[in-house]
């Protein structure tokens, strides 16, 4: 996993747990929007061929966590709907510049960025649940967001130098853990909650 700037408080686990319908709802949605940036960026990037095939895949396997965790939520009773989501993301990408290319390289870094923190939630998570079945989903689960916060990485280096997006990557995630700092520590989200010092 990428070295965040910031870790998670371990007790965001059992945090998460105790309001396991909300998180499953805001995991739904998270895994919704992580195959719709992935398709964003093949819409606005088709010159670049090194893109194309890669977030293909990466959209379908997204949709794929979609749909596991929305039968998740069925078994439990939990219907679908609106969420009112954390600031997390929204102040995450205020960070990516306007112009071209440090627009894509801003926002393949961002992609992995939250993908690292989802892996680093997922396995909190996972280590905080009772049930064997739900365990076993969020294993697999935490397994794939570890290769798709490499995938990003391995994209940005595909197209830019490799000494720049380290540079970068280190900016971004150090404004990735700002960005979740300044997200209310009472909310029952993926990428809210508790944080401990770096």
């Amino acid at each position: 996993m990428l070295r965040l700037a910031v870790d998670t408080d371990p007790a965001w686990g059992a945090f998460a747990a105790d309001r396991l319908d909300e998180v499953l709802l805001d995991h739904a949605h998270c895994e919704k929007k992580a195959a719709g940036a992935a398709v964003t960026l093949l819409f606005r990037y088709p010159e670049r061929a090194a893109l194309q095939e890669p977030l293909a895949a990466l959209a379908r396997e997204e949709l794929g966590h979609f749909e596991a965790v929305l039968g998740e939520l069925a078994r439990r009773g939990v219907p679908f709907g609106r969420q009112r989501p954390a600031p997390y993301a929204g102040r995450l990408h205020a960070f990516v510049r306007r112009e071209e290319p440090g627009r894509l390289l801003d926002w393949l870094l961002c992609c992995a960025a939250i993908e690292a923190r989802s892996c680093e939630r997922l396995g909190l998570l996972r280590d905080a649940l009772a049930d064997a079945r739900l365990r076993a989903l969020y294993g697999e689960l935490l397994a794939a967001e570890a290769r798709h916060h490499r995938l990003y990485v391995e994209l940005a280096c595909a197209v830019f130098d490799e000494g720049s997006v380290r540079t970068r990557l280190r900016e971004v995630l150090a404004h990735e853990a700002r960005a979740l700092g300044e997200a209310p520590a009472s909310l029952a989200r993926l990428h809210a909650g508790p944080l401990r010092g770096g």
